[in-house]
């Protein structure tokens, strides 16, 4: 069977507020704008927000549909990990803060341990962990 580890990954979810979560991933975390879509007013279309480093191999995509919206239902295991190999910048986590998130305890006491969570505007957690990706 043929592996596919090099493939490049787009996480795709709903968004209440496409203004409060471009804050916290591109003001906050330092993400580019790769692609915007605003919704035209005709109930079928959606407004679009794709979100990244151009040199990486994932993106985040965020949508919201005001003719027939999905709200975001994130668990406390809804995890973004990004690992950084090494110390979480405070200056990191309180820029995150300023731009709409909120730093929470994380549902796996092993995120604690190893980093910080932080839940952005519509209630999913982005882990920031000191770890690396060999050592995770």
């Amino acid at each position: 069977m043929e592996t596919y580890g090099r493939a490049q990954v787009r996480l795709a979810r709903p968004s209440r507020d496409l203004r409060a979560a471009e804050r916290f991933w591109v003001d906050g975390l330092g993400l580019g704008v790769l692609f915007r879509h605003d919704w035209d007013g005709t109930p079928q279309n959606h407004a679009l927000l794709m979100l990244g480093w151009p040199d990486a191999d994932w993106h985040l995509e965020l949508v919201h549909a005001p003719g027939d919206p999905v709200l975001p239902a994130p668990t406390a295991e809804d995890l973004l990990v990004l690992y950084l190999d090494g110390p979480v910048p405070e200056e990191l986590v309180e820029r995150l803060e300023q731009h709409g998130g909120r730093r929470v305890a994380a549902h796996n006491p092993y995120w604690d341990q190893w980093g910080v969570t932080v839940q952005d505007p519509d209630g999913y957690r982005l882990v920031l962990s000191t770890r690396s990706w060999s050592n995770s």
